[in-house]
């Protein structure tokens, strides 16, 4: 699924989109105006600097990752210690967009009352390969509160995932050698 910014609104585009789950944890039409008419144009704006923030990554890799967070940010993922301060996330993001891709798609979002803070959330996907070359995926959820920083600039105040749990019936297969 895509998103394309259309005279100021963000459009969900894709044949299969409006017969998607909302709750699915590929593509959801709750950015869709045309689905979700209440979505309100913060939101809408707070998705499109979403994906714009997956795109920087996808080019960039962790050295752009950490370039969207604000001085005092956090991140908080699986199995992991919670990293604070950008300094801190910028030297755990330190992977090359060659050998890791991180992708992910914003699902919805809401902008607060003040229109100086509100969230992303979506589903991501990362790529990368293990030392026998053998490829190694891992997805999940995610959700990012954004804040306007005093000059006007959106920066990524919290970052935080959690892996997709397994699927149906995974839970008693024995991994392949």
């Amino acid at each position: 699924m895509r998103f394309v910014l259309l005279a100021g609104v963000l459009l969900c585009c894709g044949t299969a989109a409006a017969q998607l789950d909302p709750l699915s944890h590929r593509g959801s039409p709750a950015g869709n105006p045309l689905t979700q008419p209440t979505t309100s144009q913060g939101s809408l704006q707070l998705m499109q600097l979403d994906l714009d923030f997956a795109k920087d990554v996808a080019n960039g890799g962790g050295k752009a990752f950490a370039s969207w967070f604000a001085d005092d940010a956090l991140t908080l993922n699986n199995g992991k210690p919670p990293v604070i301060g950008k300094l801190r996330i910028a030297a755990d993001a330190n992977w090359d967009p060659k050998l890791y891709r991180l992708e992910w798609q914003p699902q919805g979002g809401q902008m607060g009352p003040s229109g100086d803070m509100g969230f992303t959330y979506g589903h991501y996907e990362g790529h990368a390969k293990d030392n026998h070359g053998n490829d190694v995926s891992t997805s999940g959820r995610y959700i990012t509160v954004w804040k306007r920083n005093a000059d006007g600039k959106w920066k990524v105040a919290l970052d935080a995932s959690a892996d997709e749990p397994p699927a149906a019936g995974d839970c008693c297969k024995l991994n392949k050698p």
